[in-house]
């Protein structure tokens, strides 16, 4: 059970990181953007590009870093978040911006999320084809602690160390800066917010471009933990949601608890039920939030 409880802290931590993207642009938008697992599928596999590249000419092959993998994983981490970045703030301004402009409903833009989660999907098939992918090949080193019986990964102290470093780091930006600060009013009240000045256009680029960025990190910490395949974002989204439900919409520490106490009870029920019903403990939790807390653990908006 111990090692269970290890093998949930590095799951949820995961979890957290991306589900604090979802939260970020639904407590903005007010649009559950169903096209976020799959925004973080191409995080993953463009990374995978770009380490297939290093590896095909050389660069960086074989040099293996500190936390087990190669040094072309760590170096993918930049053009993998630069591509994520703009991608994000495409979809927006290609999709849900005309959807603002012609007053359309949150409804109307979960459908369209729909249709751009396909579509990325659609191109990851198109390019890589529907084989599974690693970002390296062979055996990963572990750390086994005999007196208490947990054995885990190295690379495992990286995803968890990189996941709730990045979730500080925003959490610190939105509370303590400026931008920060307008971004939150923004959630709060965005008529309010174009009135007192703040340029509200500008600011949905700034949180796009922060989600892109918490995007291409989970996806890349994901396939890392696992292993790259097409449907990888888009199994990953329920379990998101329902650490978003679970935190509260809208809060960044809602979503790091959401996403921690959901990746542990995911892990620990292997000990009981097989390791496919890992999903309905997701369903489950996020049905039992919404009957008994529907506002979520925290309750209300970033705290």
């Amino acid at each position: 059970m111990l090692e269970l409880l290890v093998y949930g802290i590095v799951l949820g931590s995961i979890i957290a990181l991306a589900s604090v993207g979802l939260t970020l642009i639904w407590g903005i938008t007010d649009i559950f953007n169903c096209a976020h697992g799959d925004q973080i599928t191409v995080g993953a596999y463009i990374a995978l590009l770009f380490v297939t590249m290093f590896n095909k000419m050389n660069i960086l092959k074989g040099i293996v870093g500190p936390f087990s993998f190669s040094w072309a994983v760590l170096v993918s981490f930049i053009p993998a978040i630069l591509v994520s970045i703009i991608l994000a703030i495409l979809i927006d301004r290609w999709v849900y911006r005309p959807l603002r402009k012609a007053g359309a409903t949150s409804i109307t833009g979960f459908i369209a999320s729909i249709g751009v989660a396909w579509t990325l999907r659609g191109m990851v098939y198109l390019i890589w084809g529907a084989d599974f992918y690693f970002y390296n090949q062979g055996l990963r080193p572990t750390i086994i602690l005999s007196n208490i019986g947990v054995k885990f990964r190295v690379d495992e102290i990286f995803i968890v160390a990189i996941s709730l470093i990045t979730v500080a780091s925003v959490y610190l930006f939105l509370a303590k800066t400026k931008m920060g600060k307008a971004l939150r009013a923004l959630s709060d009240n965005p008529t309010l917010a174009q009135i007192s000045g703040i340029n509200t256009e500008r600011m949905l680029v700034w949180a796009w471009g922060i989600a892109g960025l918490l995007i291409a990190i989970s996806g890349i910490l994901y396939g890392i933990e696992t292993q790259l395949r097409p449907e990888m974002g888009w199994i990953f989204l329920m379990p998101l949601f329902a650490a978003v439900i679970l935190g509260g919409q809208g809060s960044i520490t809602g979503a790091l608890l959401g996403g921690l106490t959901l990746g542990i009870a995911q892990q620990m029920s292997t000990a009981f039920m097989a390791p496919s019903y890992k999903p309905a403990v997701a369903f489950i939790i996020m049905i039992l939030v919404l009957i008994f807390r529907p506002r979520g653990i925290l309750g209300r908006r970033y705290s």
